[in-house]
């Protein structure tokens, strides 16, 4: 083969891996770290833990008959250079946008990604589905899934391993272990073990494996010890995943090709029951920037190769996540019984800000959001003050505790939900859509949605004084409006809105942060010569019926507008209403809110204009509810 031709450019799909020798598999490996350093420093998006497993896709793919075999992805932030090497290559560089790649797995994108994943822990429980279906007669091969360290101690992941080794079926569990970089003694024991890995029964593996650190001098000798016990919780009897049924192998170099292809190859050649290959790898390998950040390149924007350096975003407003970590921190500072608990996103969710100043007050629980608000539940009933804070899409995960550890016994919970609403490039994965249709299904909760981020300072310190139960309030992913914010929160009344512009003709009520695009909504109908009342509800639960009925008492329209689902605010205020008999006396009502659809992935303001939110959208609704409506407008009682 001529060395100077690219193999990548021979690439077509995995099945062209399987007809290249183990030494082109290694340079293919290196062309695809390339490849892969290069389209993200377009794109933007998840560098580290893609450059962490391009051995490990070289080499699952060459060993295993794709996509009959069914690979699966945890999270699917690692899933770059698989897409690559299958079929995808050419589109790459459209990952993450408008009509392009999506940064996770997804059914719909190719068969080389049978199960989509965009929240952790999945894998396992997918991958013995598809088990379960071979073993009755589907035309389905072996399924391997690909969990990182911090995916595996969430709770389900767990569940699963403990299924699928009762279930004792064969499986592949690969357990992508990116915390620890494998120093050379350890490296070298690992080739070694490797090799014989290759000829041994699986029986005796383990055995050989304890047998030959034995032999190593002492330094050595704990290093092989931690590695093997850092993750598996190694006690004589054997390992954790052995005691769950699995048969363990490693722990392996996961950027060592001479260690992985033996291995995967005599694992797929007599494995009977599942096995969990251990393989140690490190975050952002092979590119210095990514190794050597502190997040090790996990998002990243576009970025200039050589250098590393990442495209600076435009100045403009604080994010609402920095709001809230500088306003939760500023409560903090003067209740001492403020605590946070964040699943796996301090930085995410900002509560990182008050880590810094008050760290024993923090709480990082891992990807493990059950666990998480149960926590708090046990925070809130001893006295403290937990503030919950997690994104809206993985809240979602927690719902059952939410009603049953939370709401059902009264607890004052303070559930901060960040990414509210359409988030751009992460897609309908991401998206929190749904949260004031979840929230508000509660008795007794207290749902609020901030309007700009000066209005997040007030609710948190809301929910900072609020020990009636629990509260909830939502604020989107990035900047704010530019307002200026208060040097302190105000304690808000429990369910009562403002009027932020008085009119006469039509009234737009907004809940939450769609309200600058119901301030341009307001001009645009203004230039048209209608008068707008425009008002900020706040709450969505409670509602404030005194305001909703003034707005329809003295309107000939009534648009609501948030960022979420059908079946959230407006259901709400409309279910107030038709109580009212409103619908009676001619009141023009219209709903805006996201439709019975998944947005896909786009800028925030595509992905709101294919919803049909935007302001012209708004206006335009709003107009059409006026053509609907004939002469005055007709008071009623309340």
């Amino acid at each position: 083969m001529n060395t100077h031709t690219p193999l990548l450019d021979r690439v077509a799909g995995p099945s062209d891996l399987r007809q290249m020798t183990d030494r082109d598999l290694a340079r293919l490996a290196d062309e695809l770290r390339a490849e892969t350093i290069d389209a993200v420093s377009q794109t933007g998006g998840h560098l580290g833990s893609g450059l962490g497993v391009v051995e490990l896709s070289v080499a699952i793919h060459a060993v295993f008959n794709t996509p009959h075999d069914k690979l699966i992805w945890d999270v699917g932030h690692q899933c770059y250079p698989h897409k690559i090497l299958t079929g995808r290559r050419d589109r790459i560089r459209t990952l993450r946008q408008k009509d392009g790649l999506s940064g996770f797995t997804k059914r719909s994108e190719s068969r080389f990604d049978p199960f989509g994943a965009a929240h952790s822990s999945t894998s396992i429980s997918a991958a013995l589905g598809f088990a379960v279906a071979r073993d009755m007669g589907h035309p389905v091969g072996d399924s391997i899934a690909v969990i990182g360290d911090g995916s595996i101690s969430a709770g389900m992941a767990y569940e699963a391993l403990n299924n699928a080794g009762a279930e004792g079926r064969r499986l592949f569990v690969i357990l992508n272990d990116n915390e620890m970089s494998i120093a050379p003694p350890v490296g070298a024991m690992s080739r070694y073990l490797s090799g014989l890995y290759a000829g041994q029964p699986f029986a005796g593996m383990q055995a050989l494996a304890e047998g030959f650190e034995a032999t190593m001098p002492p330094p050595m000798r704990e290093g092989a010890r931690r590695a093997r016990q850092l993750v598996t919780g190694m006690s004589p009897q054997g390992t954790v995943f052995e005691h769950l049924g699995f048969d363990y192998v490693g722990p392996i170099d996961g950027h060592d090709l001479t260690q992985l292809l033996p291995v995967l190859r005599a694992a797929r050649a007599r494995a009977t029951r599942p096995i969990l290959i251990h393989c140690c790898t490190v975050k952002g390998k092979g590119y210095a920037p990514a190794e050597t950040s502190a997040d090790r390149g996990h998002g990243v924007t576009k970025f200039d190769v050589p250098t590393g350096a990442q495209a600076k975003k435009a100045a403009s407003a604080p994010s609402y996540t920095s709001v809230f970590g500088k306003a939760l921190t500023a409560e903090a500072a003067r209740d001492p019984d403020i605590v946070a608990i964040t699943a796996a996103m301090p930085s995410g969710t900002g509560v990182n800000i008050m880590a810094d100043r008050f760290p024993s007050r923090v709480f990082d629980v891992g990807i493990a959001e059950q666990h998480g608000v149960t926590f708090a539940a046990g925070m809130a009933a001893a006295g403290l003050k937990p503030f919950c804070a997690i994104y809206s899409t993985f809240l979602q995960r927690g719902y059952d505790q939410v009603v049953h550890d939370v709401a059902l016994q009264g607890l004052p919970v303070r559930f901060a939900i960040d990414r509210a609403g359409l988030v751009g490039a992460d897609g309908p994965t991401h998206a929190g859509a749904f949260d004031i249709a979840y929230l508000g299904a509660l008795p007794g909760m207290v749902v609020m949605a901030a309007g700009d981020e000066a209005e997040l300072v007030h609710m948190v310190a809301t929910a900072a004084a609020h020990d009636a139960g629990p509260i909830a309030f939502r604020y989107p992913r990035g900047a704010g409006t530019g307002v200026d914010l208060p040097e302190r929160g105000e304690v808000l009344d429990i369910g009562k809105g403002r009027i932020v512009q008085e009119g006469e003709e039509i009234a737009l009520l907004c809940f939450g942060a769609h309200m600058a695009e119901c301030r341009a909504a307001a001009r645009m109908l203004e230039a048209e010569g209608h008068s707008v009342t425009l008002a900020d509800a706040r709450f969505a639960k409670p509602l404030d019926s005194d305001l909703i009925l003034r707005l329809a008492r003295g309107h000939a329209a009534l648009i609501t507008v948030e960022q979420g689902c059908a079946g959230g605010f407006g259901a709400a205020v409309l279910h107030l209403l038709a109580g009212q008999g409103v619908f009676d006396r001619g009141l023009a009502i219209r709903t805006v809110c996201l439709p019975d659809r998944y947005i896909q992935q786009a800028s925030p303001e595509d992905m709101y204009a294919d919803a049909g939110m935007s302001a012209a959208d708004i206006a335009a609704t709003a107009k059409a509810a006026l053509g609907q409506r004939q002469g005055r407008v007709v008071p009623f009682a309340v």
